[in-house]
């Protein structure tokens, strides 16, 4: 499988795993699971050019993914996270960091330390295990993305239920106010990343 097979593959698989199952047809269970053979049979009906596609391709993509976007058992398979369907996604709920970070605009920053955040066309909010991790999932779409604080400790104390999804990925429901902090825009981290950022631009 070439690297331009793999990368085609993987956006098939975010496709089917966390949005739309039914364009190949597979049945999914509550809890995202779909049968690797299945979906490698289905694929391969619809796209000819996959007719040497198996269930193990996947499970190899899962495998060497960074990010831990997919969870392998067996011949099952399922994203983490990134869901804009309906689950009841069973992660674990244990060895959550005390802070978890969240990026945004910085016009956002005055109203999210007021309303708090939610999920908006999400299933869950996404959050990161590091400033550096939600400012690259901020820079997507974000120039210079603000960096919101989570305290989890206090967060998971008055029962608000975060998730362990992908290596460096939480998800939650949404998170009120009252346990966000900015992170000040002078945070060593953040000056490194953007100064990395114009760097890159100015190149």
């Amino acid at each position: 499988m070439s690297d331009r097979e793999a990368n085609s593959l993987g956006r098939i698989l975010a496709l089917v795993l966390r949005h739309a199952p039914e364009k190949f047809g597979v049945d999914m269970d509550i809890n995202g699971w779909v049968n690797t053979r299945e979906l490698s049979e289905s694929i391969s009906k619809q796209r000819r050019h996959y007719h040497w596609l198996r269930g193990w391709h996947f499970s190899a993509i899962a495998n060497s993914d960074e990010k831990g976007r997919y969870q392998v058992e067996g011949e099952m398979i399922r994203a983490t996270y990134g869901h804009s369907i309906e689950l009841e996604l069973d992660l674990p709920t244990d060895d959550i960091p005390e802070a978890l970070y969240w990026p945004c605009e910085e016009d956002q920053v005055k109203a999210i330390l007021e309303l708090g955040i939610t999920a908006g066309d999400r299933q869950h909010v996404h959050l990161s295990k590091t400033i550096n991790k939600a400012m690259e999932a901020g820079h997507v779409r974000i120039a210079r993305p603000a960096i919101m604080e989570v305290d989890t400790t206090r967060a998971i104390a008055d029962g608000n239920i975060i998730y362990r999804a992908g290596k460096s990925v939480y998800l939650t429901t949404d998170m009120p106010a009252d346990y966000l902090y900015q992170v000040e825009a002078d945070d060593p981290v953040i000056s490194e990343m953007v100064a990395r950022w114009e760097a890159e631009e100015e190149e």
